[in-house]
């Protein structure tokens, strides 16, 4: 991963984007599309779609989604304690004792996920696992109106936001969910639009409010109307104890992009991506979804009259959490192998199965 490509991906970590509130990230993906995009657009929904050779009778789709889990305001109370509701999916128990942000109007203000203390809980509420109206978040604030000088119903929250380097090329950071598939859609994009004249119109998006529905890349994908669509997100890496490899799979870090197989993945574009891999030499991990997944391959799929879709996904430890571990070098690997597999898409292709 060369520097500036690195320098992206920390910055995007280290820039707060609850779903419904991808505003600020947004702008740093507008920015990065600047150098390798013909157009680029912001729908009504917040999505930032960036398109080169517009008019190739192909037309190929990247998606990443640019949100993360959160927390939104919900009551002030007298003493100045604030309480949340989630945004997305979380374990409450990731929540006690954390460092928080608040994104306000002026700014990030700083706060700590807070309960009760261990010695003071009852017997009964220590074998509770406490749900989130049991925590509150501490500003500092001494009274209701204190707190209401910088804080208002309705705000954000995310986990404090920093990128952590880790031995043999890992990286830990909040929100590696998913945008390390946010740089991985991204970069494999510049790349195929640097490596010299496209076989197929392609379109990347920055899709929004994937944790709270896969609503972006249902908007997204029918505003670009492709023929052919992958899904880039994150995946549970099994490499870690108490992971049963019989049910998750058996999927590592550093072993190279995951390309997932069944029936929300179409079986030409799974070919294809394999092909790509052994032709560039990528190592690439297979695992299989009986179903509809829960990422934005579920949304492209069925879009207008369907698209050809596949999801490939970089390996991720200890997902929806503060420290969600990955593999720089897969990440890299990924967007090598989305942009070899945009640039075989030549002539005309029949999607349709056989």
């Amino acid at each position: 991963m060369d520097t500036v490509a690195h320098d992206f991906l920390v910055k995007i970590l280290e820039t707060p984007s609850a779903s419904g509130y991808e505003e600020p990230i947004q702008k740093l993906v507008r920015e990065y599309l600047k150098s390798c995009a013909e157009t680029i657009e912001t729908d009504a929904h917040g999505n930032v779609i960036g398109t080169a050779n517009p008019g190739g009778s192909c037309r190929m789709f990247l998606a990443g989604h640019c949100d993360q889990i959160g927390l939104i305001v919900q009551h002030i109370d007298a003493d100045g304690y604030i309480s949340v509701q989630p945004i997305g999916g979380w374990d409450p128990m990731q929540l006690i004792g954390a460092h928080v942000v608040i994104w306000t109007a002026s700014g990030g203000i700083p706060g700590v996920m807070s309960r009760k203390p261990i010695h003071l809980l009852s017997d009964e509420e220590r074998k509770t696992v406490p749900k989130m109206k049991d925590l509150w978040i501490d500003i500092g604030a001494d009274t209701k109106e204190d707190a209401e000088k910088v804080v208002r119903i309705g705000d954000s929250a995310t986990f404090a936001l920093k990128y952590q380097p880790l031995r043999n090329g890992l990286a830990a950071s909040v929100a590696m969910d998913d945008k390390i598939g946010l740089w991985v859609v991204l970069e494999a994009f510049r790349r195929a639009v640097a490596a010299g004249p496209l076989p197929c119109s392609l379109s990347v998006s920055s899709t929004v409010q994937e944790e709270i529905g896969l609503r972006g890349a249902k908007t997204s994908c029918h505003r670009v109307d492709p023929h052919v669509a992958i899904a880039v997100d994150v995946t549970h890496a099994t490499d870690c104890p108490t992971i049963d490899k019989k049910t998750e799979g058996d999927i590592s870090l550093g072993k190279g992009p995951v390309v997932y197989r069944g029936p929300n993945m179409h079986p030409q574009v799974v070919e294809r991506l394999l092909q790509a891999g052994e032709n560039g030499d990528i190592p690439i991990q297979l695992s299989a979804f009986g179903r509809a997944t829960p990422t934005d391959a579920n949304a492209l799929q069925v879009t207008r009259d369907g698209v050809a879709t596949g999801l490939v996904s970089v390996p991720n430890r200890y997902m929806h959490s503060a420290v969600e571990t990955v593999s720089l070098d897969d990440a890299d690997k990924t967007a090598d192998l989305l942009a070899a597999f945009c640039r075989g898409l030549e002539g005309d292709i029949d999607w349709s199965p056989k």
